[in-house]
């Protein structure tokens, strides 16, 4: 089941409600794709302007194409039923190696679901290594 922080975040997540290309509200919808060991949701108008990207490169190379069908073709719509409960795809459990537990981590606008040991060895400290060097040329100064 999705936290309540989720839930309403998801009512929400269609910008305002915004409807999709089929005239149909997409209020609550988002899309669960596969990507770096882990499920991502994104808001189903942030999606749509994903996949309009994706469309707008010409000749793309095969590391864009695999990586285009590692996320556009693992791409799963959902919609939270009444008690903000969704149900994972076999596809998607096995990718994210999920079987009784889940870590669900809110990333301002997104979120991703991991299987909690893939994600502690994910933050490793090799793993993080240099990060904030990567973040201060990014213009984010991240010192503590």
């Amino acid at each position: 089941m999705l936290p309540p922080e989720f839930r309403d975040a998801m009512s929400s997540m269609g910008k305002g409600g915004a409807a999709d290309s089929g005239g149909s509200s997409s209020a609550g919808t988002f899309v669960l794709t596969t990507y770096d060991g882990c499920l991502v949701a994104f808001s189903w108008s942030d999606w749509v302007e994903l996949e309009e990207k994706f469309m707008r490169i010409p000749n793309p190379s095969p590391k864009v194409r695999a990586f285009r069908r590692l996320v556009i073709g693992g791409a799963e719509t959902h919609t939270p039923d009444s008690h903000g409960r969704i149900l994972l795809s076999p596809d998607h459990r096995a990718y994210a190696g999920l079987e009784r537990e889940a870590t669900v981590l809110g990333l301002v606008d997104r979120f991703e679901i991991w299987n909690p040991a893939t994600l502690r060895a994910s933050m490793s400290s090799e793993n993080l290594e240099g990060v904030t060097e990567e973040l201060a040329a990014s213009g984010i100064d991240f010192s503590l």
